[in-house]
């Protein structure tokens, strides 16, 4: 039977993110049927490497901090129940936080006026996997989350 990680990315007027969790695998959408996006990652030794949409997501673990690009923009995650990070360039990125209790991760990306919040029932997933779904579907979803588009 597999493992689902569920919730919802911006609270009433956000997106609802469904993903499967097999393995190693993680598959799901975000968003609806229509203009949502499929996710599609896989955990390695090395990192994750996916898609979500048509953007890749490629991130490594580097000196105990998960770096690189989810599409065109940059990532970065520290923590594994208490998540911090960034996503995008200084000045116009997005701040990460996020907090585990049990299996509910709160967290949100951005300031407080301009962010989004999310919150996740994780099933046996480790906090690190729910922040980093809820960051790529804030990247496939939100216009806003990349300037490069």
């Amino acid at each position: 039977m597999d493992d689902l990680l569920k919730g919802r990315l911006g609270g009433a007027d956000g997106y609802t993110i469904r993903c499967a969790i097999d393995g190693d695998k993680i598959v799901g959408r975000a968003g609806g049927k229509l203009s949502g996006k499929d996710i599609e990652l896989e955990i390695t030794e090395r990192g994750v490497a996916g898609t979500v949409g048509d953007e890749s997501v490629l991130i490594e673990l580097q000196d105990g901090e998960l770096r690189g690009n989810v599409g065109k923009e940059s990532l970065t995650l520290r923590g594994v129940d208490r998540v911090s990070g960034y996503l995008g360039a200084p000045i116009v990125g997005w701040n990460i936080s996020a907090q585990q209790t049990g299996e509910k991760l709160e967290g949100r990306l951005g300031s407080t006026v301009l962010g989004r919040e999310f919150s996740f029932d994780l099933g046996s997933a480790p906090g690190w996997v729910g922040t980093l779904v809820a960051v790529v579907a804030f990247y496939a979803l939100e216009p806003r989350a990349s300037l490069s588009h």
